[in-house]
């Protein structure tokens, strides 16, 4: 991509100032420059001089307090989008205003907040009291959104969709949302969703228009890539996406206790919705109020390798009739003869069923090679009695004509069984979940850590592949080390690791990313048996999920943190 640097060519007159917070219909032509200062509030692309920005050129950003910003009419071409990069520093919007950032009429760009090596999140909204974070609509298309923080917004942190009008230039035969692909981004206290990509009226709405009710269909979204977010409290959906109908993939997140309002019907981690067609995979839901992962979409595609842990336990947690899910899956916009492979997942303490699986219209459904330990339905208090639900509650199918298989699912009412390391749900040697795995992957060939899959004879159940490479080899008759959990967890800045020590053997600790690759490791010399204190700075880190081994000897504690910004 060519990057080109323009340097300021403006002239400011004193009664021009006064323009700098009008933007409606007006262009702020006065303000003729390419390193966009921080009090400028519009980005035309049809007005002088931003007319004069080509596709692959970079608009520099220049960063300090912003009251808000509004992009509208820039064109890039495939292969070289406009960027919008931070400049000097961090760009601050906090604001009463109805939006942070907002992005009309734009195809083929990318917002990023790479433009400082110091800060992961060059672009900051730390608070909208009247709006949503950041919108990205009016038939724009083709973009990249990354390394933005987002908090504290009324409604919405991210909004990504063109809702069809009485103009009928948006409507589904007339406009297509292509390639929307939003990564690398923090969001906290979002007032509704934390993301809010595509149309929820899959099926269109009728409105008035010229006297006359008119159905309208929203436009659909092909090609949705959705990774490496984090959603950190939210009142509604953590992401929901709906009508991208294809090429989607949601991989990668991290979210935490979403649906905090406990609003019917906007309650799940990750919502599938109408009219979507997407793999979800890899992605870390828990603590919400709400189910793990809600299907209201088309079929044909696979959820798997997923960890999902308490979902719905907060949801009136003393009234067994108010239910959530690890993962319900139902017909609302299924497509004819369509499949739900659900595979490879970790469903940890719902409050609920772990599966719930009311689909009827879809055929060949699978439901294989999950572990599923506690679901809170196998004892329940119904109508002033007790009951046991028993094994209906891992996997409950509400009507038995479904066409679904169940295969080598892995069922338990507490984690001990299962062989998961201390302080997470990674494999020991001996887990009954090693190559229990049903054979037919679906062509999933990586694991939670995205490491090989299988590593053994056949796969294993859940979202870990057992890889002693990795975890090295735990000698259970002959304890060395115990560990805490690491305090706090998750973490700003310093992490705190507590070993106890039974033998003379020096103390590892190793810590990883996702991609398995070891980013830090330090050597405790032991001179004798006593509690010994390892501290990690994690401020230097991107904000994400963090592997870790504890080692002594041929002994290995593991687990993982969560890094905060």
């Amino acid at each position: 991509m060519k990057n080109k640097l323009f340097y300021e060519k403006r002239l400011i007159l004193p009664f021009l100032l006064m323009l700098y917070l009008s933007f409606g219909n007006k262009c702020e032509a006065q303000r003729t420059h390419f390193i966009v200062d921080s009090l400028t509030t519009l980005i035309d692309g049809s007005c002088l001089p931003y007319n004069q920005v080509n596709p692959g050129d970079t608009v520099f950003l220049s960063g300090g307090q912003k009251n808000f910003l509004l992009i509208r009419n820039f064109r890039g071409e495939p292969g070289n989008p406009i960027v919008f990069l931070n400049h000097n520093g961090i760009i601050i919007i906090n604001t009463d205003h109805y939006f942070g950032v907002s992005v009309e009429n734009c195809q083929y760009f990318r917002i990023t907040g790479t433009g400082n090596d110091n800060n992961f999140y060059g672009f900051q909204i730390d608070r909208v009291s009247n709006g949503s974070g950041i919108g990205i609509g009016k038939l724009s298309s083709d973009f990249e959104l990354d390394h933005v923080s987002i908090k504290n917004v009324s409604i919405g942190a991210i909004y990504a969709k063109t809702d069809p009008d009485c103009n009928f230039n948006s409507t589904r035969d007339k406009f297509t949302q292509f390639n929307t692909i939003i990564h690398d981004n923090y969001i906290e206290n979002a007032g509704n969703e934390g993301m809010y990509i595509g149309s929820t009226k899959y099926f269109g709405q009728t409105v008035t228009c010229n006297g006359t009710d008119t159905l309208l269909l929203p436009s659909l979204l092909d090609g949705v890539v959705i990774y490496n977010n984090i959603v950190n409290y939210s009142c509604w959906d953590g992401i929901q996406v709906s009508s991208a109908s294809n090429n989607c993939r949601i991989f990668d997140n991290m979210i935490m206790f979403d649906s905090q309002s406990n609003t019917f019907g906007q309650m799940s981690g990750i919502m599938l919705g109408g009219g979507s067609k997407c793999d979800c995979f890899n992605n870390y839901i828990t603590d919400g109020n709400g189910d793990g992962i809600e299907s209201l979409g088309l079929g044909g595609y696979r959820v798997f390798n997923n960890i999902i842990v308490n979902a719905g336990r907060a949801f009136y947690p003393g009234d067994q009739t108010q239910m959530k899910y690890g993962i319900f899956i139902s017909d609302i916009s299924i497509q004819p003869d369509s499949s739900f492979f659900i595979l490879f997942n970790d469903i940890i303490n719902p409050k609920s069923d772990g599966i719930r699986f009311t689909s009827v219209k879809s055929k060949n459904s699978l439901i294989e090679s999950n572990a599923i330990i506690n679901p809170g339905t196998f004892n329940y208090y119904e109508n002033g009695n007790f009951g046991v639900k028993g094994i209906d509650s891992y996997v409950m199918v509400t009507d038995k004509s479904a066409d679904l298989s169940i295969k080598n699912n892995y069922f338990a009412r507490t984690p001990d069984s299962a062989g998961f390391v201390a302080s997470g749900y990674a494999l020991l040697p001996g887990s009954p979940l090693i190559d229990a795995a049903y054979p037919d992957a679906r062509g999933i060939t990586f694991d939670f850590y995205h490491h090989v899959r299988p590593y053994g004879s056949e796969p294993d159940i859940g979202a870990f592949e057992y890889n002693p490479i990795f975890l090295g080899a735990v000698d259970h008759a002959k304890p060395q080390i115990t560990a805490d959990p690491p305090f706090p967890n998750p973490v700003r800045n310093l992490l705190t690791f507590k070993v106890s020590s039974y033998s003379q053997q020096d103390i590892s600790l190793d810590i990883y990313n996702l991609q398995g690759v070891r980013i830090s490791h330090e050597l405790q010399k032991i001179n004798s048996t006593d509690l010994y204190v390892f501290t990690f700075d994690t401020g230097t880190l991107p904000v994400g999920v963090y592997p870790y081994n504890i080692r002594s000897g041929k002994q290995v504690v593991s687990g993982k943190f969560i890094k905060i910004n």
